[in-house]
């Protein structure tokens, strides 16, 4: 047993709607105390709109990652992202599911280090992909044409896996985000198959 609370891992395409259904949630669980929302250090510049995390310089990210200073890192879009390791592994050893917005590119890692972890990939039908990417006005009409193939791409699945299907209102959306959660919230370690 890894003594650890569970990781819990949010992926999905580009415009699923991933930070609405993580704030909504973590607007009603962060106050339980059972769960730690981790936040995200990028090499992008902070905006008013959008996903809230902590600015950083790509020497800064690189010296870090050098460093072992995230838990998780990954490259996409022309930036760097990070999930901190603190406080996110001192969450866990008091017994708090952390819970943190990622790359689907790092769930094979995470599988192999992280252990009790679980994914909750959240998607949506293409039209509403396309059209959330272009109501966000972040890309062009190629990067958004890109995104939505590469979305195409990378299904997300297996027993560590619950799929939220983001096709309804926004509170319909946060509730099956919250389920999801306190269903992963209850995972313990297993040894790998």
């Amino acid at each position: 047993m890894s003594g650890l609370a569970p990781l819990v891992l949010i992926v999905g395409p580009s415009g699923a709607g991933k930070d609405t259904l993580l704030e909504g949630a973590s607007r009603v669980l962060a106050p339980t105390g059972q769960f730690y929302f981790s936040g995200r250090e990028i090499t992008r510049p902070v905006t008013t709109e959008g996903e809230q995390h902590s600015e950083i310089s790509r020497t800064e990210f690189n010296q870090k990652e050098a460093e072992g200073k995230f838990l998780l890192s990954w490259r996409a879009h022309g930036n760097c992202y990070g999930v901190p390791i603190i406080p996110s592994e001192e969450m866990r050893r008091i017994g708090k599911t952390v819970v943190a917005s990622v790359s689907r590119s790092v769930i094979d890692d995470a599988s192999a280090r992280l252990q009790p972890f679980h994914v909750i990939y959240v998607t949506a039908p293409k039209s509403q992909l396309a059209k959330r990417l272009a109501l966000r006005g972040r890309e062009t009409e190629a990067e958004i044409l890109e995104r939505l193939n590469r979305a195409g791409e990378l299904e997300v699945s297996g027993r560590h896996v619950t799929v939220i299907t983001n096709d309804q209102d926004v509170e319909t959306g946060i509730s099956k985000m919250i389920t999801a959660l306190q269903n992963a919230s209850i995972l313990e370690w297993e040894p790998a198959e």
